[in-house]
């Protein structure tokens, strides 16, 4: 009865190995003059492996669960970004393009067999709860994050909203690592924010790019201009921190918006269709004042796409960070099935030819983020209209004297320059160079 058992597996193994060369022998074909050796001694190999498998194995194996299995290990192997997409999995993308999902509200990889988080989202429970870019987590609940695939991982986080799920987390610079509970919730994602700094200096945050990105970015300046009174704007901070990209054409028409001409951003491939050049349009939609563009580690791909043209072009100084270095294409292409492979299938490269990948974008000012503390303001230095009997100003101006009252004595005001120091020394960057455009013109 085993002898039986036995041939009949390895009838099918050696079916599985038939449609295997059959398929490279199809695949090879259309490469003419290629040279390629179809790796007839690597399929038997697997199709013993299979075999070995269904007939030894402590439970019974479904056929197709293990052909999906190898699926995976085979895109798995090539780079932290390919990966096999289920059905299930591949509407979720769709989904997460579109600008909401459900889950905690972290963009992540694998390093070293653990969940690296390349940024959190804005407004969402994982940047709530502290979770920072560069964490690495190495457990959730009670299930080590070791020997887990990231799809495996992300099941696992993905789950019912409200419901609660504990993190434990290794982060450089503390000695132990961290638990942080965070509630799952629906993340609705608003990939564009504004707001005015000062009068005359706007601040546009981007988090995600979204096949909507650019139409809402260019919708908030328009609106920081008519809140100026429609004087146009003296300078711009464009918040890319903790952005982990998005789609590509998105990041291609931000970088378009604040540049009248050249090459933003190309792709090299093994394939034609991998071969792109994207060229920007005239117009600068802030008439070229000056533009500061703030990163970090958390940057990644189509962000470090519109910092890399907008620094080529030397159309806004980078401050912040290095980013993240995510300089490759990945591709989604459907099966037949429902199901679809993420397939990396390009590098991306800046005007001026350099690639991203594992470098990232280096500042044009490397700034990191500090903490300031507010100096006491119940012992102020002596002034010249503190001291007794000085002289009047001169210019007939009267002397204001503010009286404060305890209320307002016991107030304590959080400063820019405390809550966000890069964003204070980007605007005080900005009203440099705006002044300096002033005395230029």
């Amino acid at each position: 009865m085993k002898t039986k058992t036995q041939n009949i597996i390895l009838l099918m193994a050696g079916l599985v190995l038939g449609i295997m060369i059959s398929i490279g022998e199809g695949v090879f074909a259309e490469r003419k003059g290629a040279g390629v050796q179809l790796p007839v001694e690597d399929l038997r190999t697997f199709s013993d492996v299979f075999g070995r498998i269904k007939n030894d194995y402590v439970e019974d194996v479904d056929d197709s669960e293990l052909l999906e299995s190898a699926i995976r290990g085979m895109l798995a192997g090539l780079d932290p970004h390919s990966s096999y997409l289920d059905e299930d999995q591949f509407k979720e993308l769709q989904v997460g393009t579109s600008g909401q999902f459900g889950g905690l509200g972290i963009e992540v990889g694998m390093e070293d067999g653990f969940v690296k988080v390349i940024s959190p989202i804005d407004d969402t429970p994982a940047q709530e709860a502290g979770i920072q870019a560069g964490d690495l987590i190495i457990r959730l609940d009670d299930t080590p994050v070791k020997g887990l695939t990231l799809n495996e991982a992300v099941k696992i986080m993905r789950g019912k909203p409200g419901s609660p799920l504990m993190l434990t987390v290794v982060r450089e610079g503390v000695e132990q690592p961290l638990k942080i509970k965070i509630v799952r919730a629906i993340i609705k994602v608003k990939s564009v924010k504004s707001r005015m700094l000062e009068d005359g200096f706007g601040y546009v945050r981007i988090s995600q790019f979204q096949s909507k990105t650019a139409d809402n970015m260019v919708r908030e300046i328009n609106k920081l201009t008519k809140e100026n009174d429609a004087k146009g704007l003296k300078g711009l901070v464009l918040d890319l921190r903790n952005n982990p990209g998005g789609v590509l054409n998105g990041a291609v028409a931000v970088s378009d918006a604040f540049l009248k001409k050249g090459l933003i951003v190309y792709t090299e491939g093994r394939v034609n269709d991998s071969k792109l050049r994207f060229n920007a349009t005239p117009d600068d939609l802030i008439d070229n004042a000056p533009l500061v563009v703030l990163v970090n580690q958390g940057s990644a791909s189509a962000s470090e796409i519109v910092s890399g043209a907008l620094q080529d072009h030397k159309r806004a100084i980078i401050v912040g960070t290095r980013t993240f270095g995510k300089g490759s294409v990945q591709t989604i292409l459907p099966l037949s099935n429902g199901s679809a492979v993420k397939l990396t299938t390009a590098r991306y490269y800046t005007p001026s030819g350099r690639s991203i990948q594992a470098e990232g974008i280096v500042p044009d000012i490397e700034l990191d983020q500090i903490r300031v503390s507010a100096v006491d303001k119940k012992f102020q230095p002596v002034k010249e209209a503190d001291l007794s009997g000085h002289l009047s100003n001169g210019n007939g101006k009267k002397e204001k004297k503010k009286k404060i009252t305890g209320d307002e004595e016991g107030e304590e005001k959080v400063s820019l320059a405390q809550s966000d120091y890069q964003l204070y020394e980007a605007l005080n960057l900005l009203k440099g160079l705006a002044i300096q455009r002033e005395i230029m013109q």
